[in-house]
């Protein structure tokens, strides 16, 4: 039985870029878990519109 494992979960989000202004993205969470509870997240990133990838930290969460 493994302690640490890596889940990849996807979630609809709401972002603002200032090009296309507010976006739904799919954006995929690699986090590690302990005992399937995640406590760290590795990487974050989103599809855009046309298809590309991109980190998350390059566009603004907002309300």
């Amino acid at each position: 039985m493994k302690l640490i494992t890596i889940k990849r979960t996807t979630k609809k989000e709401k972002r603002f870029t200032e090009k296309m202004g507010m976006l739904t993205a799919n954006v995929v969470y690699i986090q590690k878990a302990f005992l399937s509870i995640p406590f760290k997240t590795i990487h974050a990133y989103r599809e855009t519109y046309y298809g590309k990838m991109k980190d998350c930290d390059e566009c603004v969460l907002s309300a």
